[in-house]
């Protein structure tokens, strides 16, 4: 009896522990949702008194490009994350289900209509016969769009098939795909803003992707040896990707938003408002990645660090959401 009730107590204050960590992260969670809660509205409030005016469909395809950047990441997570997950020691077997399949065909969906877009001269397309699917063979954009559609459904293809490795390298030229459509060739130096979308498109979708993989991981290996060490082995390449990002993602700023201008435009334009929101959400992210970095290595249960990072997959869902928004949004190029 006296053994019994020290172990209840302990236990009983872990769980509130854990509960109250929780509590925290929902909190940094909401916080940092309403900071960014008028350019998440859509395209209209973010245009509100800019000036500027939309592009026909804006809302629809900054959707279509959020489900794309999503399907991109699950993906390429998952074989990052399992890749990891081998070189635990004695680590269990057993990996979750994968959701590589379904993830690849749903951007393949989204990438075919945003083809579908760009056969109709950049515009919503009224019926069937308004798409000259012929006329993607003539323009770059069309071209990459297409690229897009293939490698998508080459990637879907192949996560279903007796080796799902294959699928990185029609995932690869999606993101080449991406980082060149990204980047037109009336651009300066559009090789440039390219390269560093490239990268910045890999590092974000290992992140993401690979974060909610491990947590899945996590699930699956419960009390089982290995997951403070796959965790960890995470936060160590997190840590890289983060900075890669950050460097990327100002690099490309600059090149759009002249240093001499830029706290004008991230106020007076559509693309400046939810750029900012944008990195409000990634100080978040930030903040919470370090909280789960911190609990990872003082902590007495390493795995305890698992509840600010569930938080962190929750503000990347809104800032993968963030980014579709902004490549929907014309891009004040001011040279």
């Amino acid at each position: 009896m006296t053994l019994t009730k020290p172990r209840s107590g302990a236990t009983g204050a872990h769980r509130g522990a854990r509960r109250s960590g929780t509590g925290r992260a929902v909190a940094v969670i909401v916080l940092v949702a309403l900071a960014a809660l008028i350019p998440l509205l859509g395209p209209s409030p973010a245009l509100h008194g800019t000036g500027e005016a939309a592009a026909p469909g804006t809302g629809g395809i900054a959707l279509l490009r959020t489900v794309l950047f999503a399907a991109l990441a699950i993906p390429v997570g998952e074989l990052f994350a399992n890749r990891l997950a081998r070189t635990v020691p004695g680590a269990p077997p057993a990996l979750p289900r994968s959701w590589s399949a379904p993830a690849c065909w749903a951007g393949f969906v989204a990438a075919l209509a945003l083809a579908s877009v760009v056969a109709t001269g950049n515009l919503i397309p009224g019926s069937p016969a308004d798409i000259d699917v012929g006329g993607l063979y003539a323009s770059r954009d069309g071209k990459l769009a297409l690229l897009e559609v293939n490698g998508f459904l080459a990637a879907a293809l192949c996560a279903g098939s007796a080796r799902p490795a294959t699928q990185a390298l029609p995932l690869a030229a999606v993101v080449v795909a991406e980082a060149l459509r990204a980047h037109p060739t009336t651009e300066y130096s559009p090789l440039v803003g390219s390269g560093l979308t490239l990268v910045h498109l890999i590092c974000a979708s290992l992140w993401v992707g690979g974060l909610l993989h491990v947590l899945r991981v996590l699930r699956r290996w419960r009390g089982a040896e290995g997951g403070s060490a796959l965790l960890g082995l995470y936060a160590r390449v997190a840590a890289f990707l983060l900075a890669a990002i950050t460097a990327t993602g100002v690099c490309s700023s600059l090149r759009r938003m002249p240093a001499g201008t830029i706290l004008e435009q991230l106020t007076d334009t559509a693309y400046g408002r939810v750029l900012l929101a944008k990195v409000i959400l990634m100080v978040g992210v930030a903040a919470l990645a370090l909280w789960a970095r911190i609990r990872l290595a003082r902590a007495s249960d390493p795995l305890t660090a698992c509840s600010p990072a569930r938080a962190e997959v929750y503000a990347l869902a809104l800032v993968v959401a963030v980014s579709g928004l902004l490549t929907a949004l014309p891009v004040p190029i001011r040279w």
